[in-house]
């Protein structure tokens, strides 16, 4: 069965779902969506996948994650998270960013490397940028949108797609000797899962110490990029976090795991990955409590609760 979401200025076709996916979903207490937008200015599509909580209503607002992949991924990936938060009753906009998504891994083998290292290069990563306004600003003038807190947007991402998150969350990067102004004031939070570094722009703390908004960051001392040219370890991480200019700032080390054990995959980190995952859900609804709720007894207590896998755990300080 397949059912439609009318947006303003354009159809979307939902997601078609098996009977059981479709059971489980109602369960749970969200609606999947998959809309196919494009963007007419830059003449690029922006398909998303949409988690819309059917308890959020316009007196009744939901919070709103929008979550950005890392490189060669889609808007399907991310579920272990995305459909966690929506069964919580918060809704996830999941993006796939065309020019470095999933299609990278078609084509020559022999060619792969070239792909990957053209997704990147600047254009891109300003592409993505402007695919999370896009796809942010089509959302919020839908009827869908009526249905979303404006007041608690928060931008996730893992790995390349932690990048594009921190850009739209005050990150500060420079083109042709002249800074680039990226940020998105409706993001009020940010997450951000194996974070690199912004390669070749500079001092992190040039870069970072602009984003003032509270983030979580979450990785595991084996988190490793591989790219030709592009390759960094936990230590890049812990200086993505320590460069951020919010003092609202948490970081979660895992010990163990794999730069792709945050994907939708679970063989990376072996016994950790389902672990992890687990506790990543659970730290991120904490997080969220805290931020937006000013609750943080649930955050004070998860390194306790999950000490057996933690290699590190750091919050805020005076």
């Amino acid at each position: 069965m397949r059912r439609r979401l009318l947006l303003q200025g354009a159809a979307a076709l939902a997601l078609a779902t098996s009977p059981a996916l479709r059971a489980a979903e109602g369960a749970a207490g969200f609606d999947t969506l998959d809309l196919d937008w494009t963007d007419t200015a830059r003449q690029r599509p922006v398909p998303v996948r949409l988690h819309l909580p059917q308890q959020a209503t316009k007196a009744r607002p939901t919070p709103l994650f929008v979550i950005s992949h890392g490189i060669g991924g889609s808007r399907g990936g991310y579920s272990w998270l995305g459909r966690h938060l929506a069964s919580q009753g918060i809704a996830c906009l999941h993006l796939q960013h065309v020019g470095s998504d999933r299609s990278l891994w078609g084509g020559s083998v022999l060619g792969l490397v070239g792909r990957l290292q053209a997704a990147a290069q600047d254009e891109e990563a300003l592409a993505r940028t402007e695919d999370f306004r896009f796809a942010l600003d089509t959302l919020l003038t839908s009827e869908a949108g009526e249905r979303i807190d404006v007041r608690r947007i928060v931008a996730t991402g893992h790995s390349y797609g932690a990048n594009t998150s921190l850009l739209v969350a005050g990150a500060q990067v420079q083109r042709e000797g002249q800074p680039l102004l990226l940020v998105d004031p409706r993001v009020a939070a940010v997450v951000v899962l194996s974070a690199p570094p912004f390669y070749g722009q500079g001092e992190p703390g040039d870069i970072l110490g602009n984003v003032k908004v509270p983030s979580l960051h979450i990785t595991c001392t084996e988190d490793v990029i591989r790219i030709p040219g592009y390759w960094s370890d936990l230590a890049d991480r812990l200086r993505v976090y320590e460069a951020i200019g919010s003092r609202r700032k948490w970081l979660a080390v895992f010990q163990g795991g794999a730069h792709s054990m945050f994907t939708d995959r679970n063989g990376p980190g072996g016994a950790l990955n389902p672990q992890a995952k687990r506790a990543s859900q659970a730290l991120v609804t904490a997080f969220m409590h805290a931020v937006f709720e000013g609750d943080e007894r649930a955050l004070t207590a998860w390194p306790g609760q999950h000490a057996d896998i933690l290699a590190r755990f750091q919050g805020p300080t005076a």
